[in-house]
Formats: structure tokens, sequence, C-alpha cells
């Protein structure tokens, strides 16, 4: 069993599942996401969300495939391109923070990590970028059958999960944070978790095999 991670593109983003790959819940505000989708052209919106935040901004998604299926997806990017980020009663994004819109694991590949592998992609990339944390709005009522957002907003449980901090507290939409340099000490446990549960690792992976203990550099990260 492979696994790798890849940046979203237009050319991947017909990978992500097809309820995923049709919302524009984050990508515009709330009136503009109803009369999208009153004109059925969704796909389309969220087609040119990514192209400009892609040419503007850079990367704004990850996606992690298992033996070349697709198992899973994350999308960021600055608040200012997220509409929807006003929306929440716990806002404004902390001006120093990537905002992570939303992020889904197929249920098929659930409980193996892909999560966490995700978000550490994503902790990766943008400490290259010079962010200073990723911030996000967690669920606490994810799954409950009168909830509606179900999928576009994920469970607190799993912000937690993969090292989140609540920062600021509500009954249904708490704002949490995680630190990158808090997400970057934890490089290696992950690696090394992942090396021994997969055997290999494709040669195209984000994540670097595990080195043996005298290869590896000391120091600050």
């Amino acid at each position: 069993m492979s696994r790798r991670l890849v940046n979203l593109t237009l050319d991947t983003l017909e990978d992500l599942p097809r309820p995923c790959r049709q919302c524009v819940f984050w990508e515009l505000d709330p009136v503009s996401a109803d009369r999208a989708c009153a004109a059925g052209d969704t796909g389309l919106e969220k087609e040119a969300w990514v192209s400009q935040t892609l040419l503007e901004w850079g990367s704004c998604g990850k996606l992690a495939y298992v033996d070349g299926m697709p198992a899973g997806f994350v999308m960021y990017a600055p608040p200012a391109y997220v509409p929807r980020s006003m929306a929440f009663p716990t806002s404004p994004v902390s001006a120093d923070a990537a905002l992570l819109m939303t992020a889904h694991v197929v249920a098929a590949f659930a409980g193996g990590g892909l999560g966490r592998m995700l978000v550490q992609g994503v902790a990766r990339d943008l400490t290259k970028r010079g962010v200073k944390a990723i911030e996000a709005f967690g669920d606490a009522k994810f799954g409950e059958a009168d909830e509606a957002q179900d999928g576009c907003v994920a469970p607190v449980d799993f912000f937690l999960s993969v090292g989140f901090k609540t920062v600021r507290p509500h009954p249904r939409y708490p704002r949490l944070r995680l630190e990158l340099r808090t997400a970057l000490s934890w490089k290696s446990d992950v690696e090394y978790a992942l090396e021994k549960l997969l055997g290999s690792m494709s040669p195209d992976t984000l994540l670097r095999p595990v080195r043996p203990a005298t290869a590896t550099r000391s120091g600050p990260s």
C-alpha cells in the first residue's frame, strides 16, 4: 500500500468527491452561494475560485492518494479569499494565520492517519511560505441528523486530534488554532508511524522516510 500527497490543481480538482467538487460553501458568501446553487453553476464557481487562488496566492489544497485512489483532501487559503469565514460567530481568523477550510477522508480510508498526514502537508507548505499558524472553524455538532452543513465544516474532534487548540469557544462553531512550530515538532513522530504502518513509502510522497538516528540533524527546526 502506497500513499502520496499532491497539490490541488485544476486537474486534480476532478478527484474530489462529487459533492465536494460542486460545493461552494466556503468559496462564496452565503448570498452568492445560494444564487450559484439556484443557477446550477456551482462547479464552474468552484473551478474559478481554485484558479484565481492558485494564480494570486499559490497552493490552496492537498489530496491524498492510497494506491492511486483519491482518499482524502484538505483546502486552505488566507481568510481574505474565503468569504464564508466572516459568517461564523467566532470570526475573524487571526491575521497571522491561514484558514483550513475543510478536511475530508473517504469513509473506506478513515482511521488510517490520512487526516493527520494531510494537515502535516499543509503545515510544511505554509511554513515555507512564512505563515505562522493554521486556524479552522470546527463543528461541535457534526453528524447530528438535524444539521444541514455536515461535511462543509469538519468536526471539532478531528482538529483536536491533530493538534489544534481552541482559541475562541462556541457551542457549535469554535475557532481552533495550530501553531506551525508545534506542528513541525511532531513531524518525525508522524513519519516514523507512517513508515511502520506502510512498510515502504512511495517515492513521490511529501513526507520523507525516517532516517537512522545517527543521520538525523539535531537542533531546532
